[in-house]
C-alpha cells in the first residue's frame, strides 16, 4: 500500500519509528525531516495533495497533540481526517466515517501504540451504507 506521511518537528521522530517499522507498505514521507521547529499545516496539504492526486491510497499525519493537523486536513474536500489515539477510535474512523487520513498526536501515543493504531486503521473496512449518506452530507 502507498501511504503519504508527514509530521512537524514534534512529530518528526515517531513519523521516523512508523517508517522504520512499517516496511511492508510503501512510504511516501513529505517531510518535515528533522526536529527543527516547523508548521503542520504545511505537512497536512502535502499529504492530502498526494492523496486527491491519486498519488497515495492514504495519509497519516503528525504533529503535538493532532489538532492542528485534523483541522489542517479537513480543509480539503474529499479528505476525511481523523484524529486517533486508541486501535478503538482508529477501527471506527475507518469503519464508520471512511477516514482516508489518520492523524496521531504524537505527544500522546507511544511509538508501540502508534503502529498498533495504524496496523487496525488499514485494515479496517468501510460499511457504507447510512455511513456512505452522512459522508455525503458533509460533502454537499
Amino acid at each position: 500500500m502507498k501511504i503519504s506521511i508527514g509530521a512537524d518537528h514534534r512529530g518528526f521522530a515517531l513519523k521516523t519509528n512508523i517508517i522504520e517499522h512499517g516496511e511492508e507498505h510503501e512510504w511516501l514521507d513529505v517531510g518535515t525531516y528533522s526536529e527543527h521547529r516547523t508548521d503542520y499545516p504545511i505537512f497536512s496539504r502535502r499529504v492530502c495533495e498526494d492523496i486527491l492526486s491519486g498519488n497515495a491510497e492514504c495519509g497519516i499525519i503528525l504533529c503535538g497533540s493532532g489538532v492542528g493537523a485534523s483541522v489542517a486536513a479537513n480543509r480539503f474536500r474529499g479528505i476525511y481526517a481523523a484524529l486517533c489515539w486508541t486501535v478503538d477510535v482508529a477501527r471506527l474512523a475507518k469503519e464508520d466515517d471512511n477516514a482516508n487520513v489518520l492523524v496521531l498526536p504524537a505527544d500522546f501515543v507511544t511509538p508501540d501504540l502508534a503502529l498498533s493504531i495504524i496496523d487496525v486503521w488499514l485494515k479496517a473496512e468501510f460499511k457504507g451504507g447510512i455511513y456512505q449518506r452522512r459522508l455525503e452530507m458533509i460533502d454537499e
